[in-house]
């Protein structure tokens, strides 16, 4: 009879993103899985294989957190129910964003947010390549809007205040960046949720 195991695959996967949301991707190695965990290196080697079985821990708790509220007879508004729980559960972990963006993850659980947005997507009458080009338009929108809120010209960086960086592309020539002060001041008052709904409101328009 084999032994017990010591650890579940949620504990495995709640401590890899701990250490990619405190230490970055850099972060996460097989010592420090095991230190965080409070055992051996060597034991974690018996529960992932490798880099990445490491980086497949962390895209799995990401996606495990989605949550969103079914809307009944209304595929855009359930689109846009588990668009926003997509995006809500990735800009919650900004470090882990290029795993999100580049592992494939195989996973039941890991998948099923993935289906719940097909699913909504064919009831607006879209089957084959149509719900293809669709579930990549929505999902590319999801990931694509996280990473401008930490990598575009108007983000964030290491907690910066929103004032500083406005005021400081305010103080840009104003003949050669006219549209990019206008958007910068817009966004002093501007809220992260509000613009990703507006921004799926024209992706939705579109796809309708």
């Amino acid at each position: 009879m084999p032994a017990p195991r010591k650890f579940t695959k949620e504990q495995l996967c709640e401590a890899a993103l701990a250490l990619v949301d405190e230490h970055d991707l850099a972060g996460l190695t097989m010592r420090s899985l095991a230190g965080a965990l409070g055992t051996g290196a060597m034991t974690i080697y018996n529960y992932v294989e490798g880099r990445s079985g490491l980086e497949r821990l962390v895209t799995e708790a990401v996606m495990a957190q989605v949550r969103w509220e079914p809307v009944p007879g209304d595929w855009a508004g359930e689109v846009s129910a588990i668009a926003e729980g997509m995006w809500r559960a990735v800009r919650a972990h900004p470090h882990a964003i290029p795993l999100i963006l580049t592992r494939r993850s195989l996973d039941l659980g890991t998948l099923e947010p993935a289906e719940a947005l097909l699913r909504a997507l064919a009831r607006s009458g879209r089957s084959g390549s149509g719900l293809l080009v669709a579930f990549r338009v929505v999902s590319g929108y999801v990931t694509g809007f996280a990473q401008a809120e930490l990598a575009g010209p108007l983000s964030l960086a290491h907690g910066e205040d929103p004032v500083s960086v406005t005021e400081r592309i305010a103080e840009l020539p104003a003949d050669r960046f006219p549209k990019l002060i206008e958007i910068a001041q817009a966004a002093r008052e501007s809220e992260a949720a509000e613009e990703f709904r507006a921004g799926l409101g024209i992706v939705l328009a579109g796809l309708g």
